[in-house]
């Protein structure tokens, strides 16, 4: 029977390598290095803590600024969008509510050929993951109109979420 080679990783820094038999102590190069291995942890780490704060969800307000950054360049569009009014929307489905109507300025955005920092507020805010919406119609259940309604409604929407928010932070 033939024993199999074991190595050992001592994490300190003893010295040199020393070979004993088939049994191999290895030392630590890393502790030679420490600086540089401080700066990758330190990267690795801020790269966990950017990730985790682009997932964190658009303020309502800013929301509106991207908003009121995109109506002169959008008021002119011919295009129907669904629209639902504020009474047709659950309290549950407001989120929901808002992704179509971000759903809905994209294809706009797209359609007039719009590219900029304000359309790029509305993309992110679209690839932010869903919640929970059990019970919502889909966004096509609403009406179609025009893109000054639909902005009417929007910037009423935004408001009022923008309001709840403030409740709830006090």
């Amino acid at each position: 029977m033939k024993a199999l080679p074991v190595i050992f990783v001592q994490p300190t820094c003893p010295g040199d390598q020393r070979a004993k038999g088939i049994q191999f102590l290895s030392t630590c190069n890393l502790c030679r290095e420490s600086h540089i291995t401080q700066v990758w942890l330190c990267f690795l780490i801020l790269s966990f803590l950017s990730t985790s704060m682009c997932a964190a969800p658009v303020p309502y307000p800013h929301l509106k600024v991207c908003l009121q950054g995109l109506e002169k360049d959008i008021k002119d569009s011919d295009v129907m969008l669904y629209a639902p009014l504020a009474h047709e929307i659950k309290e549950n489905c407001k989120m929901m509510s808002l992704r179509c109507y971000m759903l809905e300025l994209m294809m706009v955005t797209d359609e007039e050929e719009i590219r900029n920092n304000f359309t790029e507020c509305i993309f992110f805010f679209t690839e932010q993951p869903e919640e929970e919406s059990v019970g919502c119609p889909p966004c096509e259940a609403y009406s179609l109109n025009n893109i000054t309604i639909f902005l009417e409604r929007l910037n009423a929407l935004l408001e009022e979420m923008t309001e709840r928010e403030k409740l709830r932070n006090t």
